[in-house]
């Protein structure tokens, strides 16, 4: 919103670095920002849980749009009670899709200014092309037999699907859901049976699920390290890279390819 809108929209943000949305409940200070703002986006598909129904009391008194349900409905992953996986940013080429709807809500709110936002919503469809090529070709450097993302819950399935690399999660879509230890021992079977050397901590969920990995596969003689940390359901400080959308996901396909066994070089933020 901040890259289409530019000079002409104050981005109030709610849910900072390391937080997890699933989790995450309003308090009066968001209730405030909300009720003073012209115009809201959050994700949808159930990604901010504990907040839906507040946006959809709110969304009766302004524009509140669910960025992530303007997307081709065709391309949206479902679980057993088809509810959708609401992790969709993690596919470069379908997140692109959100930049539309937010050129043109701005474009509807200030329409002195609708050029510069539709110029500026094309630029960075420009780069997120590019970054979505970058992703293709860094996860295509793993070697085939170790092509295996573990991660402490299921938030990279469209990574998965977008990069062609298998995914696997402790927790369920949300991490309201609780990590059973039959499912740990599963993954503890994969990773001794299939000598996978690295998993994945994420920036928003506790490492605790991941250590029992590691211990569970160093008690059958197999050593497997943390392969550095993902940002899943939130970005970086504001100030890094990972701070911003294109930062957040160069950083987790180079993340992952190299500590696979890839080989890729940094993708080039203009």
């Amino acid at each position: 919103v901040q890259q289409v809108g530019g000079r002409h929209v104050n981005v109030t943000q709610l849910m900072g670095p390391g937080v997890d949305p699933h989790l995450y409940k309003a308090n009066r200070d968001d209730i405030q920002s909300i009720l003073d703002s012209d115009l809201v986006f959050f994700s949808g598909h159930h990604l901010e849980g504990k907040m839906a129904e507040t946006l959809e009391k709110l969304g009766e008194q302004k524009p509140i749009i669910a960025l992530a349900e303007q997307l081709d409905e065709s391309r949206l992953v479902k679980d057993e009670q088809s509810q959708a996986d609401p992790h969709l940013w993690m596919d470069v080429s379908l997140w692109a899709g959100v930049l539309q709807p937010i050129s043109e809500s701005l474009a509807e709110l200030l329409p002195e200014h609708a050029y510069e936002f539709r110029g500026n919503a094309a630029s960075v469809e420009k780069q997120l092309a590019e970054l979505h090529q970058y992703g293709i070709q860094a996860i295509a450097s793993i070697p085939e037999d170790q092509r295996q993302l573990i991660t402490s819950h299921d938030a990279f399935q469209y990574f998965g699907l977008a990069y062609n690399i298998e995914v696997l999660g402790i927790q369920g879509l949300s991490t309201e859901s609780e990590a059973g230890l039959q499912r740990i021992n599963q993954l503890v079977d994969l990773i001794t049976e299939q000598k996978i050397n690295a998993i994945f901590i994420e920036s928003s969920v506790p490492q605790k699920n991941i250590n029992s990995l590691i211990e569970g596969a160093k008690s059958r003689g197999h050593e497997v390290k943390i392969g550095g940390e993902l940002y899943s359901d939130a970005m970086g400080e504001p100030s890094s890279m990972q701070g911003t959308y294109v930062g957040m996901m160069a950083h987790n396909i180079a993340t992952v390819a190299r500590a696979l066994g890839g080989k890729t070089e940094d993708f080039t933020i203009e």
